[in-house]
């Protein structure tokens, strides 16, 4: 008799979601890979942040991760599998740069708010992630880099995100030396916003996303998307369109009712409109 087909263990999902409250969390899930940003792991973050956008079940969001790496970047074999294409690869890389790119994209683009929790290193694209995420938790043993210059590969893409958090100079520094730094320096230099002690970073990353959650979810989206645009314009543009936003935010109901509320001295009850 033939011998009996062993049974193949189903694989992990690469990206978990779960829902706290009205908070989305979402864990990358290759932990033997770092949690490398692969094709399918940018893919499945992309998918869920579609997903999120329409749900209104979902307040706030957490991208967390499983293991002892954030997330160690593009996933490096991957990559180098493709040197072997006619074009050694090009197509590929351009593919992929840009799918990643669109995702960063969709995170900051996301109605919202998205909070990264950091628990290991946060590297390369990993960096990356962690400073597209509006608001930013860390472990005390977390560290961050962008290291590509070590390996003869500079952190282009990386860079746009992490020039838009911290000081030129501290991510010049990081890009073209490629050293780690602390949490606390990360703390420091705007990359993160709190730094937790070890093992506390989800649930820190948590109740910061549920103190957002709690307000009005117009009033979020509509500040959210102006801090990002008032951000590229010129002093007296960003006023121009700043005062526009406010004048628009002052005949929505949730600000009437919450003016009022403030003036009556009572509780919100907002009705994200």
């Amino acid at each position: 008799m033939p011998q009996a087909a062993r049974a193949v263990a189903p694989q992990s999902p690469i990206l978990l979601r779960e829902q706290v409250g009205s908070i989305a969390v979402l864990t990358l899930n290759r932990p033997a890979a770092r949690n490398s940003l692969s094709e399918g792991l940018i893919a499945e973050l992309h998918g869920a942040l579609r997903e999120i956008h329409d749900d209104g079940a979902v307040r706030a969001v957490v991208i967390a991760a499983n293991g002892p790496a954030f997330s160690a970047g593009h996933d490096m074999k991957e990559l180098t599998a493709r040197r072997g294409d006619a074009d050694r690869g090009r197509a590929y890389f351009a593919e992929i740069m840009n799918a990643c790119s669109a995702m960063m994209q969709a995170i900051v683009h996301l109605s919202k708010p998205v909070v990264a929790s950091v628990q290991g290193i946060a590297t390369a694209a990993g960096c990356q992630l962690v400073a597209s995420c509006d608001l930013a938790i860390a472990s005390e043993t977390a560290t961050f880099a962008t290291p590509g210059v070590d390996i003869g590969l500079f952190c282009s893409t990386p860079m746009v995100a992490l020039s838009r958090n911290v000081p030129r100079k501290q991510a010049m520094e990081m890009l073209l030396t490629g050293e780690p730094i602390s949490a606390a320096t990360a703390r420091d230099i705007g990359l993160v916003n709190r730094v937790v002690p070890a093992g506390t970073e989800r649930e820190a990353a948590i109740a910061l996303a549920q103190k957002v959650a709690l307000k009005s979810a117009y009033t979020v989206k509509l500040g959210k998307e102006a801090f990002y645009r008032q951000a590229e314009m010129t002093l007296a543009e960003a006023y121009r369109y700043a005062a526009e936003v406010m004048t628009e935010n002052m005949m929505a109901r949730d600000a009437e009712e919450g003016i009022g509320a403030f003036i009556e001295k009572r509780e919100p009850k907002w009705q994200d409109r």
